[in-house]
Order: C-alpha cells, then structure tokens, then sequence
C-alpha cells in the first residue's frame, strides 16, 4: 500500500508525460487526477492504521542505492505518524488541485504537459516526507525545488514566469548549500545519514565543540543552523523569503499546490523530522524562533497593502510559515505540525477560490478593480469567507485551534527564553495584521460596487491567449459569472476540512491523546514541557489572538466598507511608509545591488576580460588572429606581375647559393 501510494503520482507523471500527446489532453487529466486520488484515499486509510490504529512503525527497503565504504544509502519508506499526516496533507490538496485543474486549464494549449508537472511535483514530495535518510529526503528535496521551477515556468513565453522560475531556483539553492553541508556534517560525526542511527548517535555528541569554518563552536549547533538554512529557503523564511512572491507567475493551481501543502511545508516536515537532534541544539532553537517571529511579522506587514488577490494570499501563506516555526523553536513539534494540517486546507481553500475569482473576472488579479462579487458568485464568496475565517482564528475554526496554541506556546516559552517572549509579541501583532489583511481581500473583492475590471492593463495580458492565466476569452460582455462544478466541489471539500479539521484533530496532535497519537515519531526532550504549559498560560495569551482578530477586522471594516476611501487617505498621508510596504521592504532592490549586479558585474569581466581577452585572446582566437594576419601580409606577394616573380625567384636563388657557399666555406 505504502509503495502505491508514492508511485501513482510518478505513474501519472510518465503517462501524461511520456504519452501525453498521443493520448490528448483529456485521457491524461483523467489519468493523472485518478491516480491521485487513489493515493490520496490509500493515504487515509494509512492514517487510520498508523495514527489511530495499532499499526507499527514501518520501514519496507525497495533497493539499494549507494554504498561506499562506511557510507550506505537505501531506498526506503519510513511510514510513522508524521510520515501519515504529510501523505494526508500533500495527496488530499494535490488530488483536489489535480480536479480544479480540469475545469482552470481546459483552454490550455499544453493540458498534459501541466498535469504531469503537477503529478513529478507530488511524487518528488512524497519521496521528500517518506525518506528513510538525508540523501533520500535530499532526492526529494531536489525534485520538487525542479518540479516548481517546471511549473512556476508553465507558461514560458511569458518572460516574468521565466524570470520567476529562475529565481524561485536560485533562491533555493542557496538553502540547500546550507542544507548539503549540515548533511555533510550529520555523516562526519554519527559516520550514517540513516535516520534510525543518527538518532541513535546525537545524545552522544550533545555539548561537543568542534573546528569547522575556522570556528570553534558547538557540533550540534553548527549542524542545526545548516540544516535550518535549506529549511529557511524551502518555506521562504526572512531572507530567503523573495522567491514566494514571484511564484504567483505560475497558474493559480500551482499556487495552491506550492504554498499549501506541498514545498514550502517540507522545511518545517525537515526540521520536526530531526527533532531528536534539534532537541538537543538549544542555540539553534533560539534561531529559528527569532526567525520564524520575524517572518511571521514581516510578511504579514507586506500583505495589508499588495493588491494582487494571489499576492496577498502569498504574503499569508510567508507569515503563517513563520507560526509554524515559532512552533518549532520553542519546542512544540506537533504544534507546528498540526498548524502545517490545518493550514493546508483553508490555504489551498484561499487560493483555489482566488483562481476562481480571477476565473469570474476574466484575468483581472487586481483587487482594485473588483467589487461586488458575492451577487455575481455566491459560492465562491462564502467557500473564500470561510477559508478566511479560519485562517485569521475565528473561534471553532481550523486556525483557531492551531495558530492559537502556537501563540500560546510562544507565551509559555516566554518563561525559559527571551526569544519566546519576542516571538509572542511579534506573533500576537501578526494576528491582527493577518485579520485585517484577509478582510480587507474579502471586503474589496466581493463588497461595494463593481468597478471596471478590464484586463488589458495587466502583465497576464501579455501572454498568449491560450496561455493565459485561466485561458477565457470570448466572453463578449465579460459578465462576472461562477465557475464550472469540477472547480466548485474541490473548494467544498477543503472548506470542510478548513471549518472541522481542527476540532476534530486537536485532541490527537496536541492534546490528551498525544502519545498514543505519534508513538514517538516526534522526539521531546525531558525539560519539554511545552504542551502542558500552554494549557496554564493567563487570559491575555489565551484571548490575545481573538482580540486582534476582531480588532482586525473592525479596522478593515470601517476603512474598506463603512467609510470607503479612508485606505486611499491613509496612503497619502504616509507616503513613505506605504512605499516601504508596497515594495516588500525593498529587498528585491537590496539584494539587486548587493549580489545580483555584483555577480552579472564579475560575470561579465570573467567572461570579456577572463575568457574573452586572455584564454581566448592567448589560445585559439588569438592563434586564429596571427596566421590571418600572416596570411594578410603573405598574399599581398601574389601580384599577378611575371617580373615580380622573377625577382623573387632570383632573390631565393641568390639565398641558396649564398647559404651552399658559406656551409661549403665551413
């Protein structure tokens, strides 16, 4: 069961990808989204079995890979609690993903080709969270990095998508360096890169120093803060968060797939994963709380003024990755876990029904030109109402459950660190701007009146037209209108799981049934008592979120409904404040001057000065050049006069003689 369900993505994937034109578009959409819900629903069952049934702890070898001296890698799937909730999480949103898809591409000239991205995107993931081992999880960890750059660059043509691709590419790498060498260090100190040994080994090599970089610092601290790198650019935290924007280039469903379940989850499945060595790593906790706070905070400010419907969902799906790690640092594994659970279906609810605004609208991502769209499209506002219910904590929602006891984690860490007490404050503030950001989405899309939604202004417009963004044309009148049944039932099902999942799970990730839920797939030190704690905290942590929701939502309330053009004020009175926000903290241009016109800078002079003038110039170019310019000169002696020749002739004559005579004098 558990090999079916990691290889019928990967089926799909050669079907459509391999056979995909000779098939047509259709066959490989009903192929592809097929297998996906086959191994979404063997996903469930596994979950029952595992999570809640009595089911072991299984690890089936499906070969081996790489052996080298002491150095041995298999291919297997390690299927524990954890590995049972990433397969729930990544197969439920992917197969939805896969059926909204039919009714979003089907003007799109390349159907097969997106469906077996889509399909290489899951299999790479799902190799990623039932790695037995770091190469393996690296294997996946790679192949969905490959997978999003194939997907955020669907539509080639369009230079932004491949400029997008490209970045979301590069950004990455720089994490996984860092990610490459914590593993690199796992292997030098435990001499495995198999999760059972290196578990086994860590307690061990706890308050060892080690001489690395030049620096002498903790083993196990140096090698957290390695891994936490590849972690910070997979999920986009502070610093290696530019890529996560740009990726709206790529189709709505990408966006739901890539920002809900899929990869920017797999940092925080990474570090959860290697709890029993962060555990131990107390230093590097402390960083990726401070991290995961100021991300949290970060992204959250940037949401309130981007006016791009997907953009603003982005900027959400950046802060409430930094909740997650918040979650992380301070030791609540599960927490974050149970909030990654969660947050995976009202975010891929946010983001389908966004693509099905957009479907409405005929291109227009702008919310500036929306208004009015609950009348023309109720089902999509009310599926979009409760995917923001849920995502800004409304009590009994899935959010509440979770980003609440993140919140309230930070609180109780306060007690052991200064790090949990920034984190409180910073994710406290987040919960108000998150209520008043998804608000004012909700208010400006689908309040007020509707306002001219022509699309010709916008970047999409540029593509082909049967590469479009959602591909509708020939509309006539571009009435707003609700999209087709394939596209609604998905955004049902999620909000199901965005409305119910918390309360029906809470219990088992971070409550009474704790224990009998993970079976030890979660490691907690014996000073980690953070889940307790969270139920002892004061009222202020406990109702702190709620407040700053409804306070959030009354400030967007009375600026955006009640007292229309107050935003418009508010910006103009504070130019700079708003330009600073507007433009994501200027860190597109920041890193612009300091690595990207530096690296094209020494790129070109290796290239002109380095290749050009001096290999080159020196070797076969240069060589090339002299006997030109000898041949040049030697044909100027072909004149075509016989008495030229004649002189020639006799000149050499005089040489041969005069050298015969000289060697004979000898």
């Amino acid at each position: 069961m558990y090999q079916a369900i990691v290889f019928l993505p990967l089926l799909g994937f050669l079907i459509a990808g391999l056979f995909g034109r000779q098939l047509g578009a259709r066959p490989a959409e009903l192929v592809t989204t097929g297998l996906l819900f086959a191994s979404a629903a063997l996903s469930w069952i596994a979950f029952i079995q595992v999570g809640y049934g009595n089911a072991p702890m299984s690890v089936p070898v499906l070969a081996n890979w790489i052996t080298s001296g002491n150095l041995r890698v298999d291919w297997a799937l390690r299927v524990d609690t954890l590995t049972s909730v990433m397969l729930v999480v990544v197969t439920s949103v992917s197969a939805l993903v896969h059926l909204y898809s039919i009714g979003y591409m089907h003007e799109d000239k390349s159907r097969a080709r997106f469906f077996a991205y889509l399909s290489l995107f899951t299999f790479a993931m799902l190799m990623l969270v039932t790695s037995d081992n770091l190469v393996q999880m690296f294997f996946g960890w790679e192949g969905v990095g490959l997978a999003s750059y194939l997907l955020i660059g669907f539509w080639y043509e369009k230079p932004s998508a491949n400029a997008a691709a490209i970045k979301a590419f590069v950004v990455n790498r720089v994490g996984d360096f860092g990610f490459a060498l914590g593993i690199f260090m796992i292997f030098a100190l435990t001499g495995s890169v198999a999760f059972d040994q290196i578990f086994a080994a860590v307690p061990g090599l706890a308050g060892n120093p080690i001489d690395a970089f030049g620096l002498h610092v903790d083993a196990l601290t140096l090698t957290c803060l390695l891994l936490f790198m590849g972690a910070m650019g997979k999920s986009a935290q502070f610093l290696l968060h530019t890529w996560l924007p740009d990726a709206m280039e790529g189709p709505t469903p990408v966006s739901a797939l890539i920002h809900a379940a899929t990869m920017v989850t797999a940092g925080v499945f990474m570090v959860a994963r290697l709890s029993p060595i962060f555990e131990l790593a107390p230093a590097a906790l402390t960083v990726v709380t401070v991290i995961g706070a100021i991300t949290a905070f970060f992204a959250a400010t940037v949401g309130l003024v981007q006016n791009d419907i997907k953009r603003v969902i982005a900027y959400s799906t950046c802060s409430q990755l930094g909740y997650m790690f918040v979650a992380l640092g301070v030791g609540g594994y599960s927490l974050a876990i149970f909030h990654l659970f969660t947050h995976a279906f009202f975010k891929a609810l946010l983001f389908l029904g966004a693509g099905s605004v957009i479907h409405a609208m005929h291109h227009e991502q702008d919310m500036r030109n929306m208004g009015g769209l609950r009348k023309e499209i109720p089902f999509t506002f009310w599926m979009m109402t409760i995917g923001t219910l849920a995502l800004t904590g409304f009590p009994f929602t899935a959010g509440y459950y979770s980003k609440d006891a993140i919140i309230e984690a930070a609180y109780a860490g306060s007690a052991h660190s200064g790090a949990a007490v920034f984190a409180f404050i910073m994710t406290i503030i987040a919960a108000g701007l998150t209520s008043f950001y998804s608000w004012r989405l909700v208010f400006m899309t689908f309040y007020g009146e509707r306002k001219a939604h022509g699309h010709d202004h916008h970047d999409d417009h540029a593509h082909a037209a049967a590469n479009d963004d959602h591909a509708h044309h020939g509309h006539g009148d571009h009435k707003p209108h609700e999209s087709p049944l394939v596209m609604l039932v998905p955004l049902g099902a999620l909000a199901v799981g965005a409305l119910f999942a918390g309360i029906a799970f809470s219990g088992h990730f971070i409550g009474a049934a704790y224990d009998s839920f993970w079976k030890g797939s979660l490691f907690t030190g014996p000073n980690n008592h953070i889940l307790h704690e969270i139920h002892t905290v004061p009222a202020v942590a406990v109702y702190g979120a709620t407040v700053m929701m409804v306070l959030g939502f009354v400030l967007s309330l009375l600026i955006y409904v009640i007292y229309p053009g107050t935003a418009k004020r508010i910006a103009d009175s504070n130019p700079l404040l708003y330009k600073f926000l507007l433009n994501k903290w200027y860190f597109d241009e920041l890193y612009d001057r300091i690595f990207v016109r530096p690296a094209f800078w020494l790129g070109r002079l290796f290239w002109k000065g380095g290749d050009g003038r001096i290999i080159d110039g020196m070797g076969p170019d240069g060589i090339s050049a002299r006997v030109i310019d000898v041949t040049n000169r030697v044909v100027k002696l072909q004149t075509g006069y016989i008495y030229h020749y004649a002189f020639a002739m006799l000149i050499g004559l005089a040489a041969i003689i005069t050298w015969y005579l000289v060697g004979g004098i000898r």
